[in-house]
């Protein structure tokens, strides 16, 4: 199997949740590669401080918040208008919030399907459907987590690992939906373990920042190397799930 990016050069790649951590990674590795990047994520500034620090490829910074529907569809009108059409959608937006089961906050909970889940959705929804328009054998990769294969009994779990498990399952389905319209749009899953990023520190999980420092991790880089090999297989060639433990 030969590995390479070529055909990816020049084209438009979207990547949510991308001012930091594993989205911030993707969007620099994807610039290197000669893609056309284009982040979303509420804090856009953060993003712009991304691109002007890559000294090649372009990034676009466009203000979304994936748990609301209405930041997304103008956001991929934005895209269509500005930019070109899209090859390439990253969905790496993701949250986690310090509540449980028993006694949680319902909020939270909901705030947690409307990014992990939802948002996912209609961002893949409008990628398809953008590359169907202009006949493009795309590719979507969503960002998942071993917390969508297994639940975890070492740190606050709550619906997160619901929306994960969720997110395992809308990458077979829509594998189906693809094959079933005779579409050549290839869909990937990566699973990482713990990764080095601000995740828990933003989300106030203190008891998963102690438990987890004791544990080996991944650097985001780690994340954006792995986007990088899928997206560098030959067309007839699809990793459907990609499980990256550290060590």
């Amino acid at each position: 199997m030969v590995l390479s990016m070529e055909r990816w050069v020049g084209k438009v790649a979207v990547v949510t949740g991308a001012s930091a951590g594993i989205g911030a990674a993707i969007v620099k590795e994807l610039a290197e590669k000669g893609v056309k990047v284009v982040g979303l994520a509420r804090r856009k500034e953060k993003i712009d401080e991304i691109a002007k620090s890559v000294k090649t490829g372009k990034i676009y910074a466009v203000k979304a918040d994936i748990s609301k529907e209405e930041d997304i569809l103008s956001s991929f009108e934005w895209i269509k208008k500005n930019v070109g059409p899209i090859s390439i959608l990253i969905n790496n937006a993701g949250i986690k919030r310090n509540t449980n089961l028993t006694d949680g906050n319902t909020e939270q909970w909901r705030e947690t399907f409307d990014t992990n889940v939802l948002g996912l959705c209609i961002a893949t929804r409008e990628a398809v459907k953008d590359m169907r328009a202009n006949k493009i054998d795309g590719h979507i990769i969503h960002i998942n987590s071993l917390a969508g294969h297994r639940v975890s009994t070492r740190v606050v779990t709550n619906v997160y690992p619901a929306t994960k498990f969720a997110v395992t399952a809308l990458t077979e389905t829509l594998r189906q939906e693809l094959n079933s319209i005779g579409s050549k749009i290839k869909i990937s899953s990566i699973s990482p373990g713990a990764v080095r990023t601000d995740f828990r520190t933003a989300s106030n999980l203190v008891e998963d920042e102690k438990v987890l420092s004791k544990s080996p991790y991944l650097e985001p880089k780690d994340v954006a190397d792995a986007v990088v090999y899928v997206l560098s297989t030959p067309p007839h060639v699809q990793i459907h799930d990609l499980l990256m433990h550290p060590v």
